[in-house]
C-alpha cells in the first residue's frame, strides 16, 4: 500500500484514531500535536459547508474534522492552504490514501490568497503559528520554526485573509495562546470578525489555561459564549 501511494524514505503512515484513517507524515518535518485534534472537535459543522484550512500543515485539522462530521454534515468540501510545499504534498498523499475526493490544495502564502477565494467559504479552520517571532529557532530548524512562530505570517495577516475568504455570516475557528486572547479578540474585531464562542485549554485542573479556542463570525454582533475549560493531559 505504501509503494502504491509513493511514500518517500522519511514518510510514514500514522493512525488518525478515527474510522481506521491514516495520515502521511514526514519524520523530518513538523508533525501535528493534540492541539489540532482539539480544534477539529471544537468547530461545529453544518451541512454543505465550504471549508478552508489555513496554515494546514499536513492537513490533520481538516481531515479529522471531516472524519468527525462526514455523516451528519454531508456535502462538505475542503480547500487546504499551506505555504510549505513539502507539507502540502503530504496532505495530498493523505487524501489519496484515504480516498477523499472532496479536498483541494493550494500551496502558497495566505497573504497572496487568490481573488477566486474571496467570500467563498462558510468556515475557516486555523491552527496558526502562535509564538511571537524571535531571532533564533531554539532547537527547531527553519521548516519547523515557521509552523510554531510568526516568522512568515502573523495574527493580523491571518485575520485579514480569513475576513477576505469568508462569506457574510461565515465562521472562523482557530486556536491561539491564552495569554494573547485580548490581541486575538481585537485583531479579529478590526477586520469584521466578532468572537462569539471561546473555550480555554489547560494542562491540569486548577491551573492557568495555556490555549484558547475561538469561533468568530463575519458580521456577527458582540456577545460571547464561554465554554467549560478543557483539560488536555
Amino acid at each position: 500500500m505504501e509503494e502504491k501511494f509513493g511514500l518517500g524514505e522519511y514518510e510514514v503512515l500514522e493512525d488518525m484514531l478515527i474510522d481506521g484513517l491514516k495520515i502521511v507524515q514526514d519524520t523530518r518535518l513538523y508533525r501535528f500535536t493534540s492541539d489540532s485534534v482539539l480544534l477539529s472537535k471544537f468547530a461545529k459543522a453544518k451541512k454543505g459547508d465550504t471549508v478552508a484550512d489555513f496554515c494546514a500543515g499536513s492537513g490533520i485539522v481538516a481531515f479529522h474534522f471531516y472524519a468527525l462530521n462526514k455523516e451528519k454534515a454531508q456535502g462538505m468540501t475542503f480547500t487546504l492552504f499551506e505555504m510549505q510545499e513539502e507539507l502540502s504534498v503530504l496532505s495530498r498523499k493523505t487524501a489519496l490514501y484515504n480516498g477523499f475526493e472532496n479536498f483541494t490544495f493550494v500551496q502558497g502564502k495566505l497573504q497572496d490568497i487568490p481573488k477566486e477565494y474571496n467570500e467563498k467559504f462558510s468556515l475557516v479552520l486555523c491552527n496558526p503559528p502562535y509564538e511571537r517571532a524571535n531571532t533564533g529557532f531554539d532547537n527547531d530548524d527553519y521548516a519547523k520554526a515557521v509552523c510554531r512562530k510568526e516568522i512568515t505570517i502573523n495574527l493580523k495577516e491571518i485575520a485579514k485573509a480569513a475576513a477576505f475568504a469568508l462569506k457574510y455570516g461565515g465562521r472562523l475557528c482557530m486556536l491561539h495562546r491564552a495569554d494573547r486572547l485580548a490581541e486575538v479578540c481585537y485583531t479579529l474585531h478590526e477586520v469584521g470578525l466578532e468572537v462569539k464562542k471561546m473555550q480555554f485549554v489547560g494542562g491540569r485542573y486548577a491551573t492557568k489555561p495555556y490555549l484558547v479556542m475561538v469561533e468568530a463570525v463575519k458580521g456577527g454582533k458582540p456577545a460571547c459564549e464561554i465554554l467549560e475549560t478543557i483539560v488536555n493531559k
